[in-house]
Formats: structure tokens, sequence, C-alpha cells
């Protein structure tokens, strides 16, 4: 999962969405570093990570993706499902979706001292850039893939990679509409237990 997919995942607090986001940013074991509403995030996080890592859609979606980029298919997949969830918001959620980005915006900043370093730099970039809007429509979607491309230190062939999305379209629409409810499903179980 994507950072809006993550976002969406977690509780309806802002402990929790911090949480949930800083799961790409905290390795290895967890301290006192954090709240346990953040710490319950950050394994939320890792838990939808190894649940979807392991989903047979998931799996036959990275499948699709050409060999040339299937180096790369568990984030690209990522951030296609991330297009969807943007375009069938409302199958998901009674929140407007604007106001869901621009509210999480806001937390996301307001905790930016506590963010580990990859974090502090990344982070604020996602707000200024507004990236969980640009998953949504292919121009967005070219830019965050060239952003990416920029970021990655080796030469790689992440530019360009909405094309691998053009080109499976209907396929892994299918399996996001397949895959998405499950995960919703896996995160009520899972959330009492943690």
């Amino acid at each position: 999962m994507n950072y809006l997919s993550h976002l969406f995942l977690a509780e309806d607090t802002e402990e929790s969405k911090i949480g949930n986001l800083l799961g790409d940013f905290v390795k290895g074991w967890l301290n006192d570093d954090f709240t346990p509403e953040i710490i319950k995030g950050i394994k939320t996080h890792r838990k939808v990570d190894s649940f979807t890592d392991s989903h047979e859609i998931v799996k036959q979606t990275k499948k699709l993706i050409s060999p040339g980029r299937r180096k790369y298919s568990g984030v690209l997949v990522d951030i296609f499902f991330d297009h969807f969830l943007t375009l069938k918001w409302h199958d998901y959620s009674d929140a407007d979706f604007d106001l869901f980005i621009e509210s999480t915006y806001k937390i996301l900043l307001k905790y930016q001292d506590i963010y580990p370093l990859k974090g502090k730099a990344l982070i604020p970039r996602i707000v200024q850039k507004d990236w969980l809007r640009k998953y949504g429509d292919f121009e967005g979607l070219s830019l965050v893939f060239e952003r990416m491309s920029v970021r990655v230190k080796r030469e790689n062939p992440l530019a360009g990679s909405e094309d691998e999305l053009r080109e499976n379209y209907n396929e892994i629409e299918e399996n996001f509409n397949i895959f998405f409810p499950e995960v919703i499903t896996y995160v009520e179980k899972i959330r009492d237990e943690l």
C-alpha cells in the first residue's frame, strides 16, 4: 500500500494517521520515541504491508508489470492502487476527499518535529507538492514517477511508469476492486489485536 491507502486505513485520529504513514520511515524495534497510538499505527502499517505483499491478487498484479520495470512492481502497484482509491473514494468513505486531504496535510505538518530524518525531508514535500491528489490522473502519476526516478540514486526506469497502468488498466482496476475491500476487513480485524 502507498501513502494514501495507509492514511485511509488509519483510525480517525491524528496519531493513528501519523503512525500509519511513518511505517515507511521507521524501521526496526519500536521504543518510547512515539506515543502508544503512533506505535499502534506503525504496527498497523507493517501488518498491512505484509498482508499486501503476500496477497495472491497483488502478486498477480505485479506480474502485469513489464520485465524492464518488474524490479519496482511492488511500488508501482501500490501507487496504481492509490490511483483507484482516489477515483473510487466515495465507494469506501463518506468523507469528502478534498477535506480529508487538507486535514491530513495539516496533521502531517503539525507532527513534522517527530519524523525520522528521511521523513523530515520527504513528508513536507508530500504536502507542498500535493502528492496525495496527484495519484488521481495520468498527468499527476507522470510527475510522481518522474520525481521518484530522481530520488532513486542509481539509474532506473521509473519515469514513465504510468504507461504500465495505461496498458493494463482494466485488469489492475479489477484487481484493486477485489483486493481493497479485503484489506479494509483485515485492518478492522487486527485493530483490536494491536
